[in-house]
């Protein structure tokens, strides 16, 4: 059969259907092409994105801590916290208000203090010296102040025996959402991992140690109940002190176990000799070790009176901050009634995947505890700085110019706030 002869007309229709047909086909591969380079680049990206989280960002954040000394519970200071609630339990909080009203004022991220008295409660009989039991509104008024570090071992806290040192973790474990509570243990386990928190994305961590329990003894295969790290002031000489020099491989566990995990290290310790505002051997052997290991700040406690603050390296090392609140008798210019409230700032930085830690600010503000020395009353905690410590202590300037002088001995230059 003979094929059709097309015309003209169709001929061009073909030829324009052939055009139309390899313009859809440069087309695709154009469009196929161009998928392609973005499937490329979205993988390119993926993979950039990859590396980016992998390496962090520079950076730089910051928080503030303040520290303050012993609440150290005598009689006569839980008897006027009974009086302030009008004879039902206990209001510390206008003892310390003052005191609540700087810390409104400067806003501190993270604030210290020792619980020189153990926290059992009434339910066990509140008691006074030498065998302590204080009553556990005195732990309210202190987080109600903005404190929400604690370190609890100290030379009384075997008191009052292991029922009051569960009493007492039991409180704390009820305000352990806000508050870091150490150095007070139930069990092994609970004593050996370390509570690692985080602020303003700066992590920290304390730990904290007493020199011993005041002869009282912790029960048998129950070390866990209370840090010790036993010095024999007899032997009064830390190279000799076996003891001493053997617990310092548990410091150092205890020590490596956190150290990579914290941009922070704290340790508080409970050393030295009541009264002296002279650090002893042991005091600056312990401190000299814990700053050889990578400490940040040690924070000191037990003398009852205010000891130089200084450096040693880089680690910040506040020998003893003294009484914070206390009964204690009114002698020697005062020395057991000034306390020292210490604060510093802390920045991490962190710039091409390196992390660095700097502590400055350093400032030292000294505290007096107040209270009527005929009836053991009106307890009261008020900053040299504060408009109204005439009120409580006419020779305040000559106080002040005498314990400048104790914060200063080892660094003249660590910075004291100016009385008012």
């Amino acid at each position: 059969m003979a094929k059709k002869k097309r015309t003209k007309k169709q001929v061009k229709m073909s030829l324009w259907k052939l055009v139309v047909f390899i313009a859809i086909i440069i087309a695709g591969i154009i469009l196929l092409s161009n998928k392609n380079d973005k499937n490329i680049f979205q993988k390119n990206a993926k993979s950039q994105d990859t590396i980016t989280v992998n390496v962090p960002e520079d950076s730089t954040s910051s928080l503030s801590l303040v520290m303050v000394g012993d609440n150290l519970i005598h009689s006569s200071v839980y008897k006027d916290a009974q009086r302030l609630a009008g004879g039902n339990g206990y209001n510390f909080k206008p003892i310390i208000e003052y005191v609540k009203q700087k810390m409104d004022k400067e806003n501190y991220d993270l604030a210290y203090y020792n619980q020189e008295t153990v926290l059992g409660g009434t339910a066990l009989g509140v008691s006074d010296y030498p065998t302590f039991n204080s009553p556990q509104e005195a732990g309210d008024a202190m987080i109600d102040c903005g404190f929400n570090i604690v370190s609890l071992a100290t030379n009384h806290t075997m008191d009052r025996g292991e029922k009051a040192v569960r009493a007492s973790n039991e409180y704390w474990e009820k305000h352990e959402d806000e508050v870091l509570a150490v150095g007070t243990y139930n069990s092994e386990e609970e004593r050996n991992k370390v509570q690692i928190r985080e602020k303003n994305g700066i992590k920290y961590a304390m730990l904290n140690y007493t020199y011993g329990t005041n002869g009282m003894p912790v029960p048998n295969g129950k070390d866990y109940l209370v840090n010790v790290w036993p010095t024999d002031l007899k032997i009064n000489d830390p190279s000799r002190d076996n003891d001493y020099q053997e617990y310092k491989k548990q410091v150092k566990k205890d020590i490596e176990a956190v150290r990579g995990q914290v941009d922070v290290l704290l340790v508080a310790m409970h050393w030295g000799v009541e009264y002296t505002h002279e650090p002893t051997a042991y005091q600056k052997d312990s401190a000299k070790f814990l700053a050889d290991n990578n400490v940040d700040i040690i924070i000191g406690a037990h003398p009852h009176v205010i000891q130089p603050v200084t450096w040693i390296d880089d680690t910040l090392v506040i020998y003893s901050l003294g009484n914070f609140v206390s009964a204690q008798l009114q002698d020697q210019n005062y020395n057991k009634m000034v306390g020292l409230m210490t604060s510093v700032n802390i920045t991490k930085t962190v710039k091409d995947g390196k992390t660095s830690i700097k502590i400055d600010n350093v400032e030292n503000e000294l505290l007096f505890t107040y209270y009527n020395k005929a009836s053991w009353s009106n307890f009261k905690v008020i900053p040299f700085s504060n408009e109204n410590i005439g009120k409580y202590l006419s020779n305040y300037k000559s106080v002040f110019e005498t314990y400048k002088k104790v914060v200063q001995k080892y660094d003249s230059d660590m910075k004291v706030i100016n009385a008012y």
